[in-house]
């Protein structure tokens, strides 16, 4: 039987001042160069039960990546979530957003990781994360992924991310835009961004995800009206673009739930240890892959 990648505890990285805990992957034989792909879970999650269930060491062992996961401690938050929602974290060079950008550079230097190959998918409250982080620091990411996240300053508090999550974040008055420029002024060039939604999902309510496309789609300085969609045999595709690529795209997936999903197959054994990956028709993690251009080695 083939041994399992594990993941590797790094120690010392930078201050933390998130008290978050770093773990890696590390294929051998790594390519002059390699990408650097950065995986934050959800609540109730840890780097190990994630990395697991979606697999993707094992795509950074045939592909050749650097990968990254950030990890939450039960003394931060009880149920393992990021904290997204308390803006001391997510504020530029503060709390956990500093933290996780510590990581990365620490990554990046250990590893002589191509910095112009930087990529980031988040789960759920790593959703919300990942908008932070790029939204903040948008010269780190190639590319990154909300799946079953929030809105970049969607709410301030414990109490009004419970109620944004389950009935939708309420709208700037400015628009969800603005929650960006308040971030990053003037900045009109992003990373392309996809957003992940299953349209079952009772945890955090599809309404957010149109939220998340609102806002990168503003902040893009995109039409909002001029979007394309695709039916597929998931779902449905809905595309922005700019230039000669999409720069924002919605894979809302017919029927499914809270959760990063993974193509089904025989060998889903490992998934059932973690309720959050789910089987659908369309892998995210393969997906991302496609849409990185991380190809086979």
């Amino acid at each position: 039987m083939q041994e399992r990648p594990t993941l590797q505890a790094i120690p010392a990285f930078g201050s933390n001042p998130g008290r978050l805990v770093m773990k890696s992957y590390v294929p051998a034989n790594l390519p002059n160069q390699p990408a650097l792909v950065v995986v934050l879970h959800g609540c109730r999650q840890t780097a190990e039960s994630l990395n697991a269930a979606s697999g993707f060491s094992k795509l950074a062992k045939d592909r050749g990546f650097v990968l990254l996961y950030p990890e939450q401690t039960r003394s931060n938050n009880l149920q393992r979530c990021f904290n997204w929602f308390r803006p001391s974290e997510v504020a530029r060079d503060r709390g956990e957003l500093l933290f996780i950008r510590q990581m990365i550079d620490h990554a990046l230097k250990h590893h002589r990781a191509y910095r112009a190959r930087v990529y980031i998918v988040g789960l759920s409250a790593g959703g919300a994360m990942t908008g932070a982080l790029v939204a903040n620091y948008p010269d780190m990411f190639a590319g990154a992924a909300i799946v079953a996240g929030m809105p970049v300053g969607a709410v301030r508090d414990a109490i009004s991310a419970l109620r944004a999550m389950k009935s939708g974040a309420p709208a700037p008055a400015a628009g969800w835009g603005a929650r960006i420029a308040e971030v990053s002024p003037g900045r009109r060039a992003w990373p392309p961004i996809s957003i992940w939604q299953g349209t079952a999902d009772r945890t955090v309510t599809p309404a957010n995800a149109l939220c998340c496309v609102d806002q990168w789609v503003e902040a893009s300085g995109l039409e909002r009206s001029a979007g394309r969609v695709d039916k597929k045999p998931w779902g449905a595709l809905s595309t922005w673009s700019a230039g000669s690529g999409a720069q924002v795209s919605l894979y809302s997936i017919d029927r499914m739930g809270h959760g990063l999903p993974v193509k089904e197959s025989r060998s889903a054994g490992s998934r059932s240890k973690d309720p959050f990956v789910l089987g659908a028709g369309i892998s995210a993690p393969a997906e991302l892959m496609r849409l990185w251009r991380l190809s086979r080695r």
